[in-house]
């Protein structure tokens, strides 16, 4: 499975320090190489969109035709709201 970022959710990556970006991409690129990542995920209430936790900040996803799209990169204080 592969990942793709949306325009908002690599705006976000880009705002990130290279430390938060580097472990995001290492951890992203893990669960893509998972036969199931959303094992790994949890999912949003009352929604379609998943959520996987790297330290302080959550990566909001969707899985559509085998691609995770990356909806999303907030700090877990923030991700809720």
């Amino acid at each position: 499975m592969k990942f793709i970022f949306t325009p908002t959710a690599e705006e976000q990556f880009d705002r990130l320090t290279s430390l938060h970006r580097r472990r995001i991409s290492t951890k992203m690129r893990f669960f893509a190489a998972q036969p199931d990542p959303l094992k790994f995920a949890e999912p949003l209430i009352d929604s379609h969109e998943y959520r996987f936790r790297v330290g302080d900040y959550r990566v909001i996803f969707e899985v559509l035709h085998d691609v995770i799209w990356v909806i999303a990169i907030k700090r877990r204080d923030e991700a809720y709201r």
